[in-house]
């Protein structure tokens, strides 16, 4: 909804309140396409917010941050992707490798059958007028700040990863922290959500339990402090190879500015890199 210069701020916050009164998603909100998830977090994620999705190497960080990108564009919204992990084509292979449901081995080897081939086919046509803007994440807090200043139109800006920003200016745990108040700022004075995926560099693999935690994050305690939305992502079958528990997923939401902490279960098709709802998956 528009600001209006000619009423107040409590009375804009009513016309609000007001408009999605019937339960509609509420005019700020981006939807992850995770239904479970976006009803957690009333109707997804929302704009000025900076959410930071961390878990272990290997967790599908990436997968899901794309995975998030590709439905939010899906249902409208204008995104972003900026990668400093992969180029454009190691992307789109990963765009449809989830979307068309073909292992990516087959699609890189160029070994795909005709059911695979026409699958990819189908997804891409779905896509063509609705792909994510993919990007590279250039090096350096100034550098990124500075591209980002140039953009225009995007309401959700999804960053993969945090580690990735870094050059050897500052100590890395400074850079970091400074990465994650500048990603923060950003939000709120451009008005966009921004979903940063990290690592945890604190995580102590002695622990029992090695779900994400907040201090798991590092950065000198930045993304605890200036995060509003921290969901931490984990699959059992990384560190114990017990029956039955191949792709189940947690996704916990570890911080919730707005809102409750819980989690959500989904399933990750490894060979797709594709990751699920398990309550209510995608058609």
């Amino acid at each position: 909804m528009p600001v209006r210069a000619d009423i107040s701020p409590l009375s804009q916050l009513m016309m609000r309140v007001d408009a999605v009164a019937d339960g509609t998603a509420p005019a700020d909100g981006i939807p992850t396409g995770f239904p479970s998830l976006d009803k957690l977090l009333g109707g997804g994620v929302r704009r000025g917010d900076l959410i930071v999705l961390g878990g272990d190497v290997g967790v599908g960080k990436s997968a899901l941050a794309l995975a998030m990108a590709i439905r939010a564009r899906g249902a409208g919204t204008e995104v972003e992707f900026m990668s400093g992990e992969m180029d454009l084509a190691r992307v789109l292979e990963r765009v449809l490798a989830l979307e068309g449901k073909a292992p990516i081995e087959h699609i890189r080897q160029g070994t795909l059958n005709e059911s695979m081939r026409a699958s990819l086919g189908a997804a891409a046509v779905r896509l063509r007028d609705s792909l994510p803007r993919v990007s590279r994440l250039p090096a350096g807090v100034d550098t990124l700040m500075g591209m980002l200043r140039e953009m225009d139109e995007t309401a959700l800006l999804v960053v993969d990863s945090l580690q990735a920003i870094p050059t050897t200016t500052l100590p890395l745990d400074d850079e970091l922290a400074l990465a994650v108040r500048e990603l923060k700022s950003f939000a709120v004075d451009r008005g966009l959500a921004v979903l940063l995926t990290s690592h945890l560099p604190q995580l102590d693999r002695e622990r029992s339990d090695l779900r994400p935690a907040l201090d798991d994050f590092g950065a000198r305690g930045a993304v605890k402090q200036h995060a509003d939305i921290i969901l931490g992502l984990y699959r059992e079958e990384l560190y114990q190879n017990a029956p039955g528990q191949e792709g189940a997923t947690e996704l916990a939401v570890l911080k919730n500015r707005n809102g409750p902490v819980s989690y959500v279960d989904l399933y990750f098709y490894k060979q797709w890199l594709r990751f699920e709802d398990m309550v209510e998956p995608a058609r």
